[in-house]
């Protein structure tokens, strides 16, 4: 009703669906108070009379961006238009880009964190920040950052240099060499990125290692943590 008829009072919601006025109000305040809605005095027609001028309803952004939207697919007819008529370097340096103007607005909260696995915690609350539900796991000789959400994976399964373009960034702003082992976009559970605890040498290039494609349904081994590590026994066996 919202989004087809708004903005409208609580008074024609009612009568439109055949409801009771308090039940058309529950639903308001909770999309209210959801921040789905919002509402407006409504216009006075003739003289003022007794009581609360009426409230007009309508539907936010938030409320909006509920209802289906094409924003991924017109994201892909873009890239795919750039990709045909400046080639792939252009797909490229538009990745690039997006990346830089989402992690500079954090570069000094990162960077001023003492190593590169607290580096990585104060990353993963930036990217929180940003929509991308990050968290960092302790495994072994460093920390996995985990992405549990991506909000291009769409665009970025038929486009990897987004992918590529970010774990770069998240190299440089670490300071140490980082490994992208798993994608949502590639259709992993989580993107996870490992990162060492040592810090590169002062001056050392910060490359990406590349990641070595696996079928779907064999996904990469994360890096092995010490609750793993072992020595190999004569008979094939491993010892603790």
């Amino acid at each position: 009703m919202l989004l087809e008829h708004g903005p409208v009072t609580a008074a024609q919601i009612a009568d439109a669906l055949g409801l009771g006025p308090a039940a058309v109000r529950r639903h308001l305040d909770a999309l209210l108070t959801e921040g789905q809605a919002s509402y407006r005095a409504a216009p006075r027609r003739g003289p003022r009379g007794r009581g609360r001028p009426a409230k007009l309803f309508l539907l936010t952004s938030a409320g909006r961006a509920r209802f289906e939207h094409t924003y991924d697919d017109l994201a892909v007819a873009a890239l795919r238009f750039l990709s045909e008529r400046d080639g792939e370097q252009a797909v490229r340096s538009f990745a690039e880009r997006q990346v830089i103007d989402l992690v500079d607005r954090h570069r000094a909260n990162v960077v001023a964190a003492a190593d590169p696995v607290a580096r990585a915690q104060a990353l993963a609350i930036a990217l929180t920040s940003a929509g991308y539900a990050a968290s960092v796991e302790y495994v072994g000789a460093g920390a996995q950052l985990c992405q549990h959400h991506c909000p291009v994976s769409h665009v970025a399964a038929e486009f990897p240099q987004l992918c590529e373009a970010e774990t770069a960034a998240f190299a440089d702003l670490l300071g140490v060499h980082v490994q992208r082992l798993a994608t949502i976009a590639r259709g992993d559970a989580v993107c996870t990125t490992h990162v060492p605890e040592s810090r590169a040498p002062r001056g050392a290039p910060t490359t990406v290692p590349t990641i070595v494609s696996q079928p779907m349904s064999q996904p990469m081994s994360p890096p092995v943590s010490h609750h793993q590590t072992g020595t190999t026994k004569p008979d094939g066996g491993v010892s603790a």
